[in-house]
């Protein structure tokens, strides 16, 4: 397949190798990996602090990126990310768009997918060939459970990952307090919040914690580091796209540089 990625705002300016992960990973399993190059953020956050007109220029922007009919899926490195294009660029369009707009957004959101999702419901794959000997801890983020309703599809990705030690997150389904603006408007609450999820991630004296969005890893991995706790956040895309043969995730940094394949504009 014609895979479309999209980087997303934190994968472009915090997280990028998430996105190099991704886009290696799903080389790696026979797809053609693009990346426009003209593509900017999705206007989730416009719309989640109430401002719906202003992110029509992103909305449009985005159908128009990844509208090409040659593209057969779009596919991000995170839940949150797909759940806008998903859901809210639908309202964005209905109420402040054109029948253009609306026409290219209800193509592309339908081409739309998260990672995992992507794999397991589209791909059909479950063993990436992945390989990762280390204690992980996998937390499925608000977006992911509630929005796009993923389920298991990550746990069965992690599954099949070889040598990995899988253990289960108490209370995972609970929030891990970030949501966003949420954590700045509603400090206090947000800490006690990231405060119980900490405690669950050091019960399972797993190395590695990992979620499908680097929001919520950003707000559990500064909670980690602020503790010394020793165990490190990784996107799932990352451990994913580890291999024997290409380690892409096992150095403690993994800042290692990796070749991409060239991205076809």
């Amino acid at each position: 397949m014609r895979i479309g990625l999209f980087a997303t705002c934190l994968g472009d300016t915090i997280f990028p190798d998430a996105v190099k992960a991704t886009a290696l990973l799903l080389a790696r399993l026979g797809h053609e990996v693009v990346f426009p190059a003209g593509q900017t953020c999705c206007g989730q956050m416009h719309v989640n602090t109430g401002y719906q007109r202003e992110p029509v220029p992103l909305v449009r922007n985005y159908a128009e990126q990844f509208g090409d009919r040659s593209i057969d899926a779009v596919v991000m490195p995170s839940a949150s990310c797909a759940g806008s294009v998903r859901h809210q660029h639908r309202i964005v369009a209905d109420r402040y768009g054109d029948p253009a707009l609306r026409d290219g957004v209800e193509t592309v959101s339908a081409k739309t997918y998260e990672l995992a999702e992507f794999l397991v419901d589209v791909a059909g794959t479950v063993d990436v060939g992945a390989y990762f000997p280390h204690r992980v801890t996998y937390h499925p983020t608000c977006h992911s459970l509630r929005m796009l309703r993923v389920g298991d599809k990550p746990l069965r990705l992690l599954r099949a990952v070889e040598a990995i030690d899988l253990v289960e997150l108490p209370e995972a389904d609970a929030c891990c307090g970030f949501g966003g603006t949420f954590a700045l408007k509603n400090a206090a609450t947000s800490a006690a919040m990231l405060a119980d999820k900490l405690t669950h991630v050091a019960a399972t004296g797993a190395a590695v914690c990992t979620a499908g969005d680097s929001s919520c890893l950003m707000h559990i991995g500064g909670g980690l580091s602020r503790i010394r706790s020793g165990t490190r956040t990784l996107h799932l895309a990352e451990i994913l796209a580890a291999t024997r043969t290409s380690p892409y995730a096992l150095t403690e940094a993994a800042a290692t540089p990796h070749p991409l394949p060239e991205p076809t504009r």
